[in-house]
């Protein structure tokens, strides 16, 4: 079922040039938009205690969902991705191995989820940044669907970690 989506998806890649601008465009280089976006986000708050702690727990979430969880699965499950098994259209330039869960997504999803925590509708608007990066490397040959989806549930999961867990303390007194 994966690889039957993933061949819909890709089958458009290579037919317009148009259509393959963007992807490329998206899936290379829209998350340096969706990284000034959320960095705006932070500074317009009030207070320059706000703007530490939501770029805090930003930062915190990205580090655990990207640099920790993603990677601690790629080591343990080195899926390959779509062009080092199937004949597909690929638009961008990357090693074979460590698929699952796309780090584009696991790093994007945490952004936005972060973000969403203090605006809701900037939130959503880079969740949808973030699905159009992750459609984009699924369209460029170098994702699977569900590489896209694990990548952001571990953002996901990050997110509730660390507002739980890490940035949630309670003063004892």
């Amino acid at each position: 079922m994966e690889q039957n989506l993933f061949i819909l998806i890709n089958s458009f890649a290579g037919k317009s040039g148009f259509l393959d601008f963007l992807a490329v465009f998206f899936a290379s280089y829209f998350g340096y938009i969706l990284l000034a976006a959320a960095l705006y986000a932070i500074f317009s708050l009030s207070g320059w205690k706000a703007k530490i702690r939501q770029f805090s727990f930003s930062a915190l979430t990205i580090i655990l969902s990207w640099g920790i969880l993603s990677e601690f699965i790629r080591f343990f499950y080195d899926k390959p991705r779509p062009f080092a098994i199937l004949e597909v259209t690929k638009l961008i330039n990357h090693s074979a191995n460590g698929s699952f869960p796309s780090g584009h997504a696991a790093f994007f999803f945490a952004l936005a989820f972060s973000i969403f925590a203090v605006n809701k509708k900037f939130g959503w608007y880079l969740t949808a940044g973030a699905s159009a990066i992750g459609l984009a490397r699924v369209f460029a040959g170098v994702h699977w669907p569900l590489d896209i989806a694990g990548g952001a549930a571990v953002a996901f999961f990050s997110f509730l970690i660390v507002e739980k867990y890490i940035l949630n303390f309670k003063k004892v007194d």
